[in-house]
């Protein structure tokens, strides 16, 4: 018989195992250590997202820079007064030879007499590498430079026409107001030391003054009056010749009619050389009440000779005449802080300018003949009598052509004007010119002169005063500090 173990129901093991099972489980639900991982994979994401942010700001930065350095470079040529290229050709070639061809830089220049601003923007995009991940797809690069170069130093010639036609429709009046307004607009506390001003008016002649003739070989005659002679030679030069032996104009005056009655008498005060101290040119002055009261005291005079005006404001800028300007300075005949200037023409810190004004065109001028001032008797007798008032009165008609003869003509005027205006141009000196009510020929020859047609003004009246202060404003913009 076969003997059985009693039944003692199913196995246990199955449910213990799902019991342990459900006991980790609800040990894991009350343990913290998940959180942590949670955590630790959050803070993994944030860490990658930062670095990406960085590795693209990275990038911005670097293009910055590269984008940044190639346009401060390029407006700093561009500025550059001696650049010949156009600002914007300038920039834009900096970019090409930097690699940067898929940006168009936006140039904006500024230019005056004397100083050059050149303004210039760019903007690159970049595509994200990580950013785009929190939407940020691309960024956009701003660079922005602005460079400028000015002449700190400026000499100017300041060039009047006080002829004999200056007295009608208050031309001398006008000319005077204009001159003051210039005067007080480049010559004020902030270019001390820095502009000066050469003053000459003229007429049919120049007085340079007893001082300079002293510092030149001329042939000095007489102490009536201070003007010399020039050779045509001598218009083609800026400078002066030193070096060679310069005759003194004769003293006399050929137009017997008075301006003031208008009828035939012996004046003596309207000689073709200007004779009186306030007539006589200034040099390298800052003085502007002086300069002022100079050009108050100004009297209509004789005939025109532009010419002779301009050789001198350009002989008055050439280095030739810095010694001449030095020994003056001792004397207290010049401002003693220019004592070195003229300034050499390559001087990239100077500037050097004329303004030339003429109410006409050049005229014809006559000279007396040698055998009739060939002495010191001869010299005071031609103080005491006008010239053609002693021939109407004392010579035979059919002689008095034998007692003169013809200096220049009209058209050698002319000639010899444009003659010292090209070698004025020719060594960077700017020239503005101002044709006041003149003729059509006038106008002609001093738009040829100024060293281009926005140099040249065309006024009536009391348009002269806005004519020589556009001049003075942009002479103005050079006064910065060095």
């Amino acid at each position: 018989m076969r003997l059985f173990a009693p039944h003692r129901g199913p196995k246990t093991e199955p449910s213990s195992a799902v019991g342990t099972a459900v006991r980790k489980l609800a040990r894991f639900h009350q343990e913290e250590d998940g959180v942590f991982v949670a955590f630790s994979l959050f803070v993994m994401l944030i860490i990658l997202s930062v670095a990406g942010i960085g590795v693209d700001t990275m990038r911005f930065e670097m293009e910055r820079t590269r984008l940044q350095n190639t346009i401060d470079r390029a407006v700093l040529a561009a500025a550059d007064l001696d650049q010949s290229l156009t600002p914007k050709a300038v920039v834009e070639d900096y970019f090409v030879k930097a690699g940067i061809t898929n940006v168009v830089p936006v140039v904006d220049p500024k230019t005056g007499v004397g100083y050059k601003s050149v303004n210039a923007k760019a903007s690159k995009v970049i595509k994200t590498q990580f950013m785009h991940m929190s939407g940020v797809d691309t960024l956009t690069i701003p660079a922005e430079a602005t460079a400028e170069e000015r002449v700190p130093k400026v000499e100017i010639s300041l060039v009047v026409d006080i002829s004999g036609s200056m007295k009608d429709n208050s031309r001398l009046t006008n000319l005077k107001d204009a001159a003051e307004i210039f005067v007080n607009s480049v010559i004020n506390p902030s270019t001390t030391n820095r502009v000066s001003v050469n003053f000459i008016p003229y007429s049919e002649h120049v007085n340079v003054g007893p001082d300079i003739m002293k510092e030149l070989n001329v042939n000095q005659v007489h102490n009536y009056s201070h003007c010399i002679e020039f050779d045509n030679s001598d218009f083609d030069s800026a400078a002066l010749n030193k070096s060679k032996t310069y005759q003194q104009m004769q003293h006399y005056q050929w137009n017997y009619y008075s301006i003031e009655s208008g009828y035939a008498q012996n004046t003596r005060y309207d000689t073709v050389c200007p004779r009186y101290s306030y007539e006589r040119v200034t040099v390298m002055s800052q003085n502007a009440t002086a300069l002022i009261n100079q050009i108050k005291a100004l009297k209509p005079r004789a005939g025109t000779q532009i010419f002779l005006g301009m050789k001198w404001a350009a002989a008055m800028l050439d280095p030739s005449f810095q010694t001449i300007n030095a020994k003056l300075a001792t004397l207290g005949k010049s401002d003693n802080n220019f004592n070195t200037r003229p300034a050499a023409h390559t001087d990239s810190k100077t500037l050097k300018t004329i303004v030339l004004m003429t109410d006409g065109e050049n005229s014809s001028t006559q000279r007396i003949n040698s055998q009739v001032y060939a002495n010191s008797s001869h010299y005071a007798h031609w103080d005491n009598y006008n010239f053609n008032y002693y021939l109407s009165n004392y010579v035979y008609s059919n002689q008095r052509p034998y007692w003169y003869w013809q200096k220049y003509s009209a058209t050698t005027g002319d000639s010899l004007l444009q003659d010292i205006c090209d070698a004025a141009k020719d060594k960077g000196i700017v020239i503005w010119t101002v044709g006041f009510e003149t003729t059509t020929h006038g106008e002609d020859e001093m738009r040829e002169c100024a060293s281009s047609p926005s140099h040249y003004f065309d006024v009536e009246g009391v348009q002269i005063k806005d004519a020589f202060q556009s001049i003075a404003r942009q002479i103005n913009q050079l006064r910065l500090t060095q």
